[in-house]
């Protein structure tokens, strides 16, 4: 390839979204400005237009702008202040129920199978995609967001708090609102670590932990002042070996999911 065509070519790959994708990092202190009316539908409607299997769009999202709300929902997800900060909290949530509601006239009685482990994925999956899509929609329109799992420290109690029936889960939320700091960018795994050529090469991923060690603790170094410079392979160490949220599966075969 000449360097004329190659140069052409990464001029052609330079476009907004890919640069707006670049700059992606979690916020977690917000402006007291609200998020619009018009802003929450426009996001949440690019959130449909996200892929779903087989256009089950098995997902729904409740927008929690009470403060008093918040504040449990705050606590329950282990006291992260800007869960009550933020103008906007979504809650994402893998919903089987509203399709099987919408079948039940049709089937005549005839068996379902809406609480198998497929369907499981197919829910956390469509969620999952669709709230990335939201949140490529809310920084597009100058907004930001983070994700919030600690959702899931006491799930139960989410659950009840928010009404979500048989079926439905709060699978993560999102802070939603117009940033009030300036994060820097968190470096990810090297490319060839993620990559693969027509099968997957166990040894070069390993290979690459190595160099993203010391990429993230110079990051670390520089975020903390010198406090900090663990390598990322001893901080997933940690992370692996503590018991986190072994609650879940009880509580989501209370639900009725995964019961075959």
């Amino acid at each position: 390839m000449s360097k004329d065509l190659r140069e052409s070519e990464a001029a052609s790959l330079d476009n907004e979204v890919l640069s707006l994708l670049g700059r992606h990092v979690s916020v977690r202190k917000f402006r007291p400005d609200p998020v619009s009316e018009e802003q929450l539908a426009a996001i949440i409607q690019a959130a449909q237009m996200a892929s779903t299997s087989s256009n089950v769009q098995a997902y729904s999202v409740i927008a929690v702008a009470d403060p008093a709300l918040k504040a449990e929902l705050a606590a329950l997800a282990g006291n992260q202040a800007y869960v009550a900060e933020c103008p906007v909290f979504l809650v994402w949530c893998a919903d089987m129920y509203r399709l099987r509601e919408a079948a039940k006239p049709h089937l005549n009685g005839a068996a379902t199978y809406e609480d198998s482990a497929e369907n499981f994925i197919i829910a956390t999956v469509d969620t999952a995609l669709a709230a990335q899509n939201a949140a490529v929609a809310a920084e597009s329109l100058g907004l930001g967001i983070v994700y919030i799992g600690g959702l899931r420290n006491k799930i139960a109690e989410v659950a009840e708090r928010l009404g979500l029936p048989e079926l439905v889960y709060p699978l993560f939320g999102m802070c939603l609102g117009y940033p009030d700091q300036a994060p820097a960018l968190r470096p990810r795994l090297p490319l060839p670590a993620v990559l693969h050529r027509d099968r997957y090469d166990a040894e070069e991923t390993v290979r690459q932990v190595k160099a993203y060690d010391a990429t993230m603790s110079e990051y670390l170094r520089k975020r903390t002042g010198g406090a900090k410079d663990t390598p990322w392979s001893a901080i997933m160490a940690d992370r692996l070996a503590e018991p986190i949220r072994l609650h879940m599966k009880d509580f989501l075969l209370g639900k009725g999911f995964l019961r075959r």
